[in-house]
């Protein structure tokens, strides 16, 4: 093995070491509390008996997650074609920003358990309602980082545009929008965690699969629930750390520029 592979191996065991740090430490406080104020099990469960849960249904669990992954992904995937230009829009003009941002802010202020059930009447069953209570639930944190992303360009770099008589739509391509990657990725880092609670809010209300159908039905199993609990913490940091990835990926000069 090479020296450089043996110090990237350190440096990615250096950076997940505090976070596995974080969740030993929080498991231990949870086995720690039921133990102490000895917690029935069908209320709060320990976790040995959430890691049986997870032994005893594993192809049940890993199925229902899947069907979880999917319809947060593809409410997020909604989330971002529509917030993107939806954000640029709201940048080209303050009297547009003051036209529909009262809007958007009135969908965002909407409790969205409380579409639940005009989704499930609009839409049916299926996958549908599972997705745009997803959207509904991104839309507003990638829109908003879009807007801010781009309307708030480093005065430097602008002023460099003007000077070079560069285009609306250069100045957009070649300043503004790396320039915004930042903003971007903090939006998206947001709306990520809420495509898990709107996947899993749309399956306690009338999901037939899914790991939110998994703690609706799991009744005095508290393990099962606990155990599709941990699978949805799991889901989430994932896919936090997977963005956190792509941003080094998409702009790799973030790290050399901020402190």
């Amino acid at each position: 093995m090479s020296r450089h592979t043996t110090r990237a191996g350190m440096a990615v065991l250096l950076r997940i070491l505090p976070g596995l740090a974080g969740m030993v430490g929080l498991v231990a406080a949870w086995w720690a509390l039921v133990a102490v104020f000895d917690v029935a099990s069908f209320l709060v469960p320990t976790p040995p008996q959430v890691a049986g849960a997870v032994r005893a249904w594993p192809g049940h669990l890993a199925w229902h997650a899947w069907v979880t992954v999917r319809e947060a992904g593809l409410g997020f995937a909604l989330a971002v074609a529509t917030g993107l230009p939806v954000g640029a829009v709201l940048a080209t003009s303050r009297h547009v920003a003051a036209g529909l941002m009262p809007s958007l802010l009135t969908l965002a202020a909407v409790p969205k358990p409380a579409l639940a059930p005009v989704l499930l009447v609009t839409l049916g069953f299926g996958l549908a309602p599972k997705i745009v209570m997803v959207w509904a639930m991104c839309l507003f944190p990638i829109t908003l980082a879009t807007h801010a992303g781009l309307t708030q360009t480093p005065a430097d770099l602008a002023e460099l545009a003007r000077a070079l008589c560069a285009s609306r739509l250069r100045t957009l391509w070649a300043i503004r929008l790396p320039a915004a990657v930042p903003h971007l990725f903090v939006g998206v880092k947001q709306a990520l965690p809420l495509a898990v609670i709107g996947a899993v809010v749309a399956e306690l209300f009338g999901g037939v699969e899914g790991l939110g159908y998994v703690i609706h039905t799991a009744g005095t199993d508290a393990p099962l629930a606990f155990a599709a609990i941990a699978l949805l913490a799991a889901m989430t940091i994932t896919l936090h750390s997977a963005a956190q990835h792509a941003q080094m990926l998409c702009a790799p000069w973030i790290r050399h520029t901020t402190s």
